[in-house]
């Protein structure tokens, strides 16, 4: 049975078998989409894998409780709401669940109407409640290095460690991992943070270009040189200069590169005056700089030169916990910057953007996410407002819909079947767990059995 679009999709976590199988069934009933969990951690995957509308869940399971769940699940997908479940004796831990992101609690036994009631108003409240917030900031003011993953706990550890330090440092990473960001956190959490930090795209430039670009040239060093240019190693000076793409450079540009390293000085283009300088390299590449060495491409020296430390930037498909912290972060601030009210992202939305294998990496997650922004036509950033290519690939992978029963008797079945299978064919058993006799337990399996069906444990019905 496909699930269409506009049903209601909710998320039933409870361990407790019976409790939940009712809650299915009457949910059915009210023509919405059911998944079970029967603990937090069924949850946590449950979500993970697919989006829901709601999620009704227990808050004592012994597994995984509903406040942990809770907290995972809105590291996940914080734009669920989520509805927690109590005995009265635990109110306590309700109210808790409320200022941890809960939407709101209930009471056992529950009140159906006021079940239906609280479930529709949190399945509304995601489409007009206000900006989605989620913890994480970024580490610096300057740097918007963000993230809670512990890929990005463990980067940010290494340049606090090495920042200090007058160390040379390569970053490493897939293009739009966010280098240049890390190479910023490290100067600004330098000492030589109050002098300049220069960028260079060594890929940018063709190689006469960027020697005048990196060195400087006198006046008349080649057409067009009408005055005495300073090249962005003097411009660093007392500071930062960043080399991003240096696997781009030529064999040449490489060993003049390495001369200054070495001995601290170079000379403008055209020039033949010596000139110290006292500038911190940072150099970045998407390349593997030792098989660039190995194939003859990348020279032996300045490699190990450049290799004194290296950070890793990882892909954002290894860091997945980060995309919901990213979404926000982008959401707000180009909401902000094109002046647009907005109240937050759909949990469908956010749903595509935590699975999306996003092979641009945050580049390609900040772009989309300033389009959505841009073209938003109402205050949610939903599904219409991702890039196509992301649309058509959500459309070919999606969740697959596990039908669930559509009658009452089917749900009931259902739950027998399923009880006896757990208890191994004990008839005794699992009456005592579904709370009914066991003559009542007997004779609806020998109406299952008269309908074909295979009865669990024995292949038919015995007493035990």
């Amino acid at each position: 049975m496909q699930q269409q679009k506009d049903r209601a999709k909710v998320l039933v976590v409870d361990d407790e078998q019976v409790h939940r199988y009712m809650l299915t069934t009457l949910f059915s009933e009210w023509g919405w989409d059911v998944t079970e969990a029967d603990d937090g951690v069924s949850a946590v995957q449950a979500v993970e894998e697919s989006p829901f509308d709601a999620i009704l869940m227990d808050v004592r399971m012994t597994v995984m409780d509903g406040m942990e769940a809770l907290n995972k699940i809105h590291t996940i997908n914080p734009a669920i709401p989520v509805v927690i479940m109590t005995a009265y004796s635990s109110v306590d831990s309700a109210v808790e669940a409320i200022k941890k992101g809960a939407h709101d609690y209930l009471t056992k036994p529950l009140d159906f109407d006021r079940l239906r009631e609280t479930l529709e108003v949190a399945m509304g409240h995601r489409l007009q409640k206000e900006a989605l917030t989620v913890s994480g900031k970024p580490f610096g003011e300057d740097d918007r290095i963000i993230g809670s993953s512990e890929a990005m706990r463990a980067l940010w550890d290494m340049i606090l460690h090495v920042a200090p330090t007058e160390a040379t440092v390569l970053i490493t990473g897939d293009s739009g991992t966010g280098k240049e960001l890390v190479a910023s956190g490290l100067h600004h959490k330098s000492h030589r943070a109050q002098g300049p930090f220069i960028k260079v795209n060594c890929a940018a430039l063709a190689e006469s270009l960027l020697e005048s670009e990196l060195f400087g040239h006198e006046k008349g060093a080649f057409t067009g040189a009408d005055a005495r240019r300073e090249g962005r190693f003097v411009q660093a000076e007392g500071g930062t200069l960043f080399l991003d793409e240096i696997g781009e450079t030529t064999p040449a540009m490489q060993a003049k590169l390495l001369r200054v390293l070495q001995e601290h000085e170079l000379q403008r283009v055209g020039g033949q005056e010596t000139i110290s300088v006292d500038v911190r390299i940072i150099a970045a590449t998407n390349r593997n700089l030792e098989q660039e060495v190995a194939r003859g491409n990348f020279r032996e020296d300045l490699f190990y030169r450049l290799n004194v430390v290296v950070l890793d930037v990882p892909a954002l498909r290894d860091r997945r916990g980060d995309i919901p912290l990213l979404s926000d972060y982008f959401f707000n601030s180009f909401a902000e910057k094109n002046n647009r009210q907005v109240a937050g992202i759909t949990p469908e939305c956010m749903d595509i953007l935590n699975r999306y294998p996003w092979p641009g990496n945050v580049r390609e997650l900040e772009n989309s996410i300033e389009r959505g922004v841009i073209l938003m036509r109402g205050e949610y950033l939903d599904t219409a407002g991702l890039p196509m290519a992301i649309q058509r690939w959500a459309d070919s992978h999606e969740p697959e819909d596990v039908p669930e029963p559509s009658t009452l008797k089917e749900a009931e079945k259902a739950l027998i079947l399923k009880t006896l299978e757990e208890t191994g064919g004990n008839r005794s058993e699992a009456a005592r767990r579904l709370q009914i006799t066991r003559k009542t337990l007997l004779n609806k399996l020998k109406s299952y059995e008269k309908q074909g069906e295979e009865i669990p444990g024995t292949g038919g019905v015995k007493n035990d």
